[in-house]
């Protein structure tokens, strides 16, 4: 299973409407966190679970959902967390 596939399956436990994971690792080829092989991704997910709280607290669930892989495998990520509403 792929790093993105590992991601989404973690990130489903925030009951995503929409959810979309994008590898940046590219983007920093010779970057020092990209050189012992973790990634660098963007995630953008409009859940309806976001609803009330603030910036910082969704990320922390995302982080919290990812657990272990922003260890082992993500090295920088990047957050847009959305309710169905801001989305709209």
């Amino acid at each position: 299973m792929s790093r993105i596939e590992r991601i989404r399956e973690a990130l489903a436990a925030l009951q995503p409407v929409t959810l979309d994971v994008i590898d940046d690792s590219h983007k920093h080829a010779g970057h020092e966190g990209a050189r012992d092989g973790r990634g660098h991704f963007t995630v953008r997910i409009v859940s309806p679970v976001f609803a009330g709280k603030a910036p910082l607290t969704r990320h922390r669930a995302v982080y919290a959902a990812l657990g272990e892989m922003m260890q082992t495998d993500i090295h920088a990520l990047a957050i847009e967390a959305r309710t169905p509403d801001e989305a709209a």
